[in-house]
């Protein structure tokens, strides 16, 4: 297959070394990144992705302390600053100092603590499982040690008698709630001691608790997705019943609107048993929620199968939010992500921890949110208050403490994904959108390889305040891969990229014919286009419907397949000739349809050869198209009808006994074609059914056959006596022949009675 120019060399030969190595395209085209969607393929680093597109720097986020545990169920922070953390695989409640210190202030026998609060005084409450207990841990000074050294006594405190203990919860009064699962039941502790049950419910398992402004007990539940308003006598109302199975978390803010994080699909039947952390103690015998966090790998910690909260949950999450008079609506929803936690930051904005790829996201509004974290755990599970106004946050898988906040990072880096322009392309301006035109630098980068670690070209700055303005000049090599990269630094106004866009030129390359189909006796219906419709998107593959093809002896149907890595659009220009001609004439030119048709009587009998030429012409100036061209495989037209001659019929009689004539027909004829062989012939007597017959030598693979045949008379349905008299019948031989083409001929001859 050939690919040439259709303008002489001398003309594309251009001074600069951008203009002579590419052609003109289809004019010059553009990637842009705006969209959450976009920007999720890129790496942020101290970057925050707007739902709405664009990009800010994300809150300063930092590891505070990494812990023996794998898991970390719960956290809570005292006045002075320090947090306590509720871990499991092993066990312990760690204390841990603003500055990062960290110890382990219980090590129960039980195989995870899974909830614990603070009080006003600094005295913590934990709560354990399986078949676990809620303790009080008091610090003390130890009498032993020397002077100024502290530790921490740990006392049974409550015992539910529940399998699971899954929160619990301070009021103002120091009355501490127990949420538990397998008996439904919510306890009241009163700070004496004393218990009572609190709240039963009907479903299997209570799995948050948070305190509402008035002083009301908000629980969600697990099984049907519940959230329950308890007053403080008692009375329960349920406020909402989510689509999903299980609250996962709550949060309350100032104003009394309640908002509501929910996992895992309703199943008709109730709750379904958890998946659990499969270990070696017995197998729980009730439902549990949500399924396992997947402990690392070659773990010899012996726990038992006590399930994860939440987290064997299908179908993403859901956050809704109740107003005051309980009015639902739902703000958030991923299919990916899992809500474990939630809090509010120091603007009063909502914050969701979720797994299981560890990102904590905003909640600014309905469907609006943004991507603020990528821990390094794999789930963010809790929060908590920190000093000046930020927030703990606790990871698991590994067990870790973050601080979240308040301030922004000094400095983020975002690295787009690489774009891929699929051919060698010229890379011209620079253009971005920001809210502001300072403490931004932009970036950009190619390469002819898909990894940019392998000897792409280095990072070169773009003036951002052009880039904004009317573009800045990518002073980038010509390549087929590029990236981009934004750095934005703390300071005021707050930078923001919006978007970034940048302009590239492909070099134009010949369009390629793949394959031509020739099928006689085809006629190819036109496809309707319609008016309007979108070109092809660049950089995907066209896609064009193959034509309906009619059978139609007299015509001949002609389709091919092309394409074009520019992705311009092309014209067609169809040739033949015959065999044994060495000039091409002109069929048909101007095609944009990748087939045609023709009435085949145009071309006389013979064997031909169509060549199609594709230009990309139509996408280019003048001078600077190029085409490439291709011959199709040989077809033969036919369309005379064979000649037949000679046609006689003679009478022949035999005697059969002493008075019955067996007569017969002898029929003999030649069929002769000018181009094609003959195919089949047959034959009709006195206007029976046509019958097969074949050539003298059987084989018809002539372009003339000889016939001869002989046909019994049918004999009359009379008396034997007429059959011997003189009466004889007139008879009519009707013959007809095909050649390879299907062209018909019949001749006719007339054998008289004597």
């Amino acid at each position: 297959m050939a690919r040439k120019t259709l303008a002489p060399l001398s003309a594309i030969i251009l001074s600069t070394f951008a203009l002579s190595v590419f052609a003109l395209a289809d004019g010059t085209r553009t990637w842009e990144q705006s969209k959450f969607e976009e920007l999720t393929k890129g790496t942020a680093k101290g970057i925050a992705l707007r739902s709405e597109g664009g990009l800010e720097l994300a809150p300063a986020f930092k590891a505070l302390a990494t812990t023996p545990s794998t898991y970390i169920w719960s956290i809570a922070s005292d006045t002075g600053g320090n947090i306590y953390a509720a871990a499991g695989s092993p066990a312990r409640v760690y204390r841990i100092t603003p500055d990062g210190e960290s110890m382990a202030i219980f090590e129960p026998q039980e195989l995870q603590v899974q909830a614990l609060v603070v009080d006003k005084k600094g005295i913590v409450y934990a709560a354990t499982a399986p078949d676990g207990k809620v303790y009080r841990l008091e610090e003390t000074r130890a009498a032993s040690a020397k002077a100024g050294a502290k530790s921490w006594s740990a006392t049974p405190y409550f015992d539910p008698g529940s399998k699971y203990i899954w929160d619990i919860v301070l009021d103002n009064s120091g009355a501490l709630y127990v949420a538990t699962g397998d008996h439904r039941e919510i306890y009241k502790v009163s700070p004496n001691g004393q218990h009572a049950l609190f709240f039963k419910s009907d479903e299997v398992h209570i799995r948050v608790l948070a305190l509402d402004p008035n002083g009301n007990l908000i629980a969600g539940s697990d099984g049907s997705g519940l959230v329950y308003r308890i007053a403080p006598n008692g009375e329960a109302f349920v406020l909402y019943s989510a689509p999903k199975k299980e609250i996962t978390a709550l949060a309350i803010d100032s104003a009394g609107n309640i908002y509501a994080a929910a996992a895992g699909e309703k199943r008709p039947g109730g709750t379904t048993p958890g998946m659990g952390i499969t270990l070696s103690t017995p197998a729980q015998t009730s439902p549990a929620p949500g399924g396992a966090l997947n402990a690392p790998a070659g773990s010899a910690t012996p726990t038992s199968p006590f399930p994860a909260p939440g987290l064997g949950a299908t179908g993403g999450s859901e956050i809704y939010r109740i107003a005051p008079d309980g009015a639902p609506s739902r703000l958030w929803s991923s299919h990916e992500d899992l809500v474990y936690a939630l809090a509010f930051d120091q603007h009063g904005r909502l914050v969701a921890g979720t797994g299981n790829r560890g990102h904590i996201f905003a909640i600014n509004g309905v469907d609006d949110f943004t991507d603020l974290i990528k821990a390094s755990a794999t789930q963010i599970t809790a929060f908590a208050v920190a000093p000046g106004g930020g927030l703990y946050a606790s990871g698991s898988n590994l067990g870790k403490i973050f601080v979240l906040g308040p301030g922004p990072e000094s400095e983020g880096t975002y690295e787009s994904d690489v774009f891929d322009a699929r051919i060698f392309s010229l890379w011209g301006r620079a253009s971005a959108r920001s809210a502001g035109n300072s403490n931004v630098e932009l970036y950009a980068r190619s390469g002819n390889v898909d990894n940019p670690d392998r000897n792409w070209s280095s990072w070169t700055r773009i003036d951002f305040a052009l880039a904004l303005a009317a573009g800045s000049e990518l002073k980038i090599p010509p390549a087929r891969f590029v990236q981009w990269k934004a750095v934005l630094h703390a300071g005021s106004p707050a930078p923001r990229v919006d978007s970034v866009l940048l302009n590239y030129l492909p070099k134009n390359v010949a369009p390629e014919i793949d394959d031509i189909t020739v099928q006689p006796g085809y006629r190819y219906q036109a496809i309707s286009h319609v008016s309007g419709s979108e070109p092809p998107t660049p950089g995907q593959p066209r896609f064009d419907p193959p034509p309906p093809a009619v059978r139609d002896r007299d015509s001949i149907g002609i389709r091919w397949s092309a394409h074009d890595d520019n992705d311009d659009q092309l014209v067609y220009t169809v040739y033949y000739h015959g065999d044994g001609e060495s000039r091409w004439l002109l069929l048909k030119n101007n095609l944009s349809d990748r087939y045609y048709s023709f009435d085949a009587s145009l071309l006389p009998d013979g064997g031909y050869t169509v060549k199609v030429i594709a230009s990309d012409a139509p996408s280019h100036s003048p001078g600077e198209a190029l085409y490439a061209e291709r011959v199709g495989t040989r077809f033969e037209v036919d369309t005379t009808a064979p000649v037949i001659d000679n046609l006689t019929a003679t009478l022949e009689v035999r005697q059969i006994g002493k008075q019955i004539d067996a007569k017969q027909i002898r029929v003999h004829f030649r069929a002769s074609d000018s181009f094609s062989p003959i195919k089949r012939a047959e034959y009709s007597l006195d206007g029976g059914d046509w019958q097969f017959v074949e050539p003298v030598g059987q084989l018809s693979d002539s372009r003339t056959e000889e016939y001869d045949f002989r046909v019994a008379v049918p004999q009359p349905e009379a008396a034997p006596a007429l059959m011997a008299g003189n009466t004889a019948n007139d008879h009519v031989v009707v013959v007809r022949a095909y050649d390879r083409f299907d062209n018909l001929a019949t001749a006719k001859t007339v054998l008289r009675g004597k």
